[in-house]
Parts: C-alpha cells; structure tokens; sequence
C-alpha cells in the first residue's frame, strides 16, 4: 500500500472530489484528516472509513477510529486553520500529504458580482490554500511530505461567465509554481491538478436546476472530447499520483485531468 502509515490531509473532503479521495488514500493505507465546513457532512465520511476498515480488519468501530478523524474548519479563517493543525499533530503526531481542495465557484458574469460574493472565492480558493500550507508546512518538512492543490482547467485557459473563480484557481496555479521553487529544497513537493467538468454532486444539482436539463448535460459532454466529464474518482486518482512516490521528481506541476476539453483546432 503506497501510503501505509502516511497521515493525509484533504480540505472540502466531505463531499464530492475530497470525500472519493479519502476514500482512496484510506485504501492505499493512510490515516485521513476531513477538514470540511459542513461538520455533518465530515463526520459521515469519516465514520464510513472508520466501520469500513473496523469490518476489514474485524475490530470494533471504537479501535479503528484512528482512520480518519474529521475536522469542522472554515479555511478562510486563521484561527480555525490553526487549529486543524494542532488538532492533526496531535491525532497523529505528523502529516505527510496536504490536499487543498475546498472551494467555492461563482459562475456569473462580471458585472452581476457583488463585493461580498467576489471577497469569499477569493477567501475560501486562495487565502484557504496560503493558510492551511502556510501552517502545515512545518509538519511537511519534518515529513519531507507532498502538497497537491485542486486548481482548474479554468485557471489555465479561462471559461466564459466565470471570470472571479477563474481568477482564483488562476492565482492557485501561479502560487503552486512558486511554492515548488520555494519548498524544494526541503524535500516537499507542490503541485496542482486542473480538471474541467466533474460528475459531482454539485454539478449534477447544477444541470437539474438549468432550463433545459438534458441540453445542459449534452453540452457539458460536448465540452470533452471524450465525450463526457470526469469522475470523482478519475480526479482523485490524479491527486494520488501527484502525492505518491511515484511522482517523486514532479513539482511545480498544473496538471489538466479535462478530457481534452483544452484542445481545439
């Protein structure tokens, strides 16, 4: 197993692209942190993790709980950042792989974006990312560990009606490369991925909520050569990848999972 006895930190995990990659670090052997805003929601992919491993193991619920253990945090919030560190630390006493993956979309156009609203993506997709790798780094270098940001197809080439959260996911990209120059001599790995549409629950609610429900899944899937969008899983396996030894010589990577909805004649 690649990460046996490797402690994983993954933002947003309760849900979506975070939650299926808990649940694929866990199989390769980690111990996860779920850092996630909805505590419900955390909690639920936490305790499936720990009754899926107690049954595996054939051990109580009560002695696999060292799984994955799950965090309430607003990462826009230093305080709350903090304190997921200390919490980790003392869980598990080291941290090896950081995913950032918490993050907010705002698909509107630019004149329909009120100050409030452009403050948060920027809070949540950006400072998030500064302050959970700027207080788990001292962790990283002890570990000599891996950060994977989640950055977007959005972020490399633009998407019409999305200009704020593409801006963000942009300054992702931008601080990921300069990170991998600043961390590189610690040992510690940064790198991001960027997918285009993703089968999540959110963009499922999204297609059900447009006026043509099933032209808006044909166009998503027009979007990709490939005819369809990612998986969950298609994307967490690439953030496996990233944090794993075999990536060992790859930093400052922004690497597209879209598809090939990039290209184009």
């Amino acid at each position: 197993m690649s990460f046996k006895d490797k402690v994983v930190l993954i933002t947003g995990g309760g849900s979506g692209i975070g939650r299926v990659s808990a649940q694929l670090f866990a199989a390769e052997g980690a111990h996860v942190v779920i850092a996630d805003w909805n505590e419900a929601e955390g909690q639920r992919a936490a305790g499936e993790l720990n009754e899926q491993y107690a049954i595996v193991k054939g051990l109580s619920t009560k002695a696999a709980q060292a799984r994955a253990i799950a965090i309430q945090t607003d990462v826009s919030k230093e305080n709350a950042v903090k304190e997921l560190m200390d919490k980790t630390r003392q869980a598990f006493g080291q941290l090896d792989v950081l995913f950032n993956n918490a993050a907010v979309i705002l698909p509107k156009p630019l004149e329909e974006i009120d100050e409030q609203s452009f403050d948060h993506v920027l809070a949540v997709n950006v400072k998030g990312a500064y302050l959970t790798i700027k207080h788990a780094i001292p962790l990283l270098r002890q570990s000599k560990g891996s950060i994977v940001n989640m950055a977007s197809l959005n972020g490399l080439v633009g998407q019409r009606q999305n200009p704020i959260y593409a801006a963000s996911k942009g300054a992702v990209i931008a601080m990921t490369k300069s990170l991998a120059l600043d961390f590189a001599a610690d040992g510690v790995r940064v790198n991001c991925v960027c997918p285009a549409g993703v089968l999540t629950p959110l963009l499922e609610a999204w297609t059900r909520q447009q006026p043509d429900p099933a032209a808006a899944m044909q166009a998503l899937n027009a979007m990709h050569p490939l005819g369809r969008p990612a998986t969950s899983e298609e994307v967490a396996q690439a953030v496996l990848f990233l944090a794993s030894q075999q990536a060992a010589f790859i930093t400052g990577v922004a690497l597209p999972v879209e598809g090939g909805a990039s290209l184009g004649y």
